[in-house]
């Protein structure tokens, strides 16, 4: 479940970095829960096409978040939130602006 909801928060931010192909793809397996043999009856693909193209998907948005930091530095900004002690605020702003 915890990667589950990763993928869609990483799919949030860098979707629209993959090709109309890989979305559709991603939404099906991920969004609308089909199973790859369902996608793969759907496209008229084999299984292991389908499989593939996840992986794929999912290796993309792991790459852009290795680069980019943009779903690490959200989770540690929502933790700030809670903070009540400026400095402490503070110490971990220039600490996400450093990643």
């Amino acid at each position: 479940m915890e990667e589950f909801l990763y993928y869609n928060n990483l799919y949030d931010i860098y979707g629209e970095l993959l090709t109309a192909k890989e979305q559709e793809t991603f939404h099906d397996y991920y969004q609308e829960d089909l199973s790859l043999s369902e996608i793969a009856d759907n496209k008229s693909i084999s299984r292991s096409a389908v499989q593939k193209m996840i992986k794929n998907v999912l290796e993309k948005l792991n790459y852009y978040e290795d680069k980019l930091h943009i779903y690490k530095k959200n989770c540690q900004l929502n933790n700030l939130l809670e903070s009540n002690n400026i400095d402490d605020i503070k110490d971990q702003i220039k600490e996400i602006i450093n990643l």
